[in-house]
């Protein structure tokens, strides 16, 4: 298993507001991205971090976005669409929404928007 399954989700959510804030962007920003990923309302955000849930367990509760396939690319020297392990690629999938964020992408592409909708 991976060590990164059982780390609190609460212990990187600073680190990803962090580096958004370096770059302009926002914790209701990386908030928005998580609700579209997960489909948690923002209390249901706020209680897995409170409640220090892992990773595992986060992603174990969320009902993933059916779009998340749409999400593509490289993250940490991986795409994305070819990692195996499920919770992991949850995982990575969110790195990359915050990276993409990160790098000034418009929310609506980092969503996966259909043009026009």
């Amino acid at each position: 298993m991976h060590r990164i399954f059982g780390m609190p989700v609460a212990s990187v959510y600073p680190l990803y507001v962090q580096k958004l804030e370096r770059k302009g962007r926002t914790q209701a920003e990386l908030d928005e991205v998580i609700r579209w990923l997960t489909g948690f309302t923002d209390a249901e955000i706020a209680g897995h971090l409170a409640a220090q849930t892992t990773f595992q367990d986060f992603f174990a509760a969320a009902h993933l976005n059916p779009h998340a396939d749409l999400i593509t690319g490289v993250i940490c020297g991986v795409r994305v669409e070819h990692i195996e392990d499920p919770l992991m690629q949850k995982i990575r999938y969110l790195d990359k929404l915050v990276d993409e964020l990160y790098k000034g992408k418009p929310m609506e592409k980092v969503l996966r928007m259909p043009v026009g909708a």
